[in-house]
């Protein structure tokens, strides 16, 4: 079910939702979080897409801002709303940003004008097998009103769950400061997915706090688990010379490898393979011979220990819709993450 909300407030998206779910027979308190995903046009679908693979084993409300540019007025214009929406926003932002909406849905930054014509927000509503196990809200906000983002979405959200923020592509150089992030208790970015993952991790790791973390190091866990049980296998011998092998200008190799170096306190060289996808190879060198994981196949990996035949087991390439999934299930600060965006990546070169 979509239904379209043109012209419209916060208070009567509120009162949609409120309405579908009494003809519905269920409520919102089956919700475990609220999902914000920052997106435009280009990559809206697809974002809504993954949230919903994942919404099936966290049941949330998405909530999904994209700023309509296009039919905004002139920048005199714009200026001239944003002003009249500043007075509004610094009440809401008075108020608890946590998992509790406003008592107040009546919102004077979103209710700029008198008249539903005069509305700076476009929105759709989208429920059943068309929002996952759970709903989706899409706000699309014009003029002053794209840069109160937090006047919005604070009225929708559902009562006393966690909020998580998530960039899909380019996030804000500093997500903790962004006014969508700053309500959420865990902000997920996908720099490997931005227009520049150098530059967009680097101003990540300038602006990190505890709550951040990036998919680039998500898309690792399933190699770091299965590195780190291959190392707890006796004889615990110390590893002399770490080998990488992937595709060039791949951030989770870069990231792999910092994890690498900071852990074992050895240097990691890196083999470039053309036309690989994702890491194919890690080699550990140590005194009995090499401890290798490597992916011959997409799907298949190989592991070989010293002495002992090689093992192959299913290993596919993890999906946006893999990590978005196990992120939201684990929201605490990943502590691992920390050490190696702020000390292993130093250790490594880029």
């Amino acid at each position: 079910m979509i239904i379209d909300l043109p012209n419209t407030r916060t208070r009567e998206i509120a009162h949609k939702i409120e309405q579908l779910h009494e003809e519905r027979g269920e409520s919102a308190t089956g919700r475990v979080l609220t999902l914000l995903i920052a997106t435009d046009d280009s990559e809206l679908e697809h974002a809504l897409e993954v949230a919903n693979a994942a919404s099936r084993e966290h049941p949330c409300r998405v909530i999904a801002i994209v700023p309509d540019t296009e039919h905004s007025d002139n920048a005199e214009a714009g200026a001239n709303t944003a002003d009249g929406a500043t007075d509004g926003a610094t009440d809401g932002a008075s108020a608890d940003t946590g998992a509790k909406p406003m008592e107040k849905t009546d919102n004077p930054a979103v209710d700029l004008t008198d008249g539903p014509a005069g509305s700076n927000l476009n929105a759709q509503v989208r429920f059943g097998a068309d929002a996952g196990a759970g709903e989706i809200i899409i706000l699309r906000p014009r003029n002053g009103l794209i840069n109160h983002p937090d006047t919005m979405v604070i009225p929708l959200l559902v009562p006393d769950v966690p909020v998580v923020a998530w960039w899909p592509t380019n996030p804000p150089s500093n997500p903790s400061k962004d006014l969508m992030g700053a309500m959420a208790r865990s902000r997920l970015t996908d720099a490997m997915r931005s227009n520049n993952p150098e530059a967009t991790i680097e101003r990540l790791r300038r602006n990190w706090t505890p709550e951040d973390v990036d998919l680039s190091w998500t898309r690792l866990t399933v190699w770091r688990g299965l590195l780190a049980s291959m190392l707890d296998q006796p004889p615990h011998l110390p590893i002399t010379a770490v080998k990488v092998s992937g595709p060039k200008e791949f951030l989770p190799m870069d990231l792999l490898c910092a994890w690498l170096r900071l852990k074992l306190g050895v240097n990691v060289d890196v083999e470039y393979v053309d036309g690989a996808e994702a890491v194919t190879g890690v080699y550990l060198t140590r005194a009995d011979g090499v401890v290798s994981l490597e992916r011959p196949h997409e799907d298949q990996a190989l592991i070989s220990m010293p002495g002992q035949a090689p093992q192959a087991i299913s290993v596919p390439v993890r999906t946006i819709e893999d990590c978005l999934t196990e992120e939201l299930r684990r929201i605490d600060p990943d502590e691992v993450y920390a050490e190696v965006i702020n000390e292993g990546w130093d250790l490594i070169r880029h």
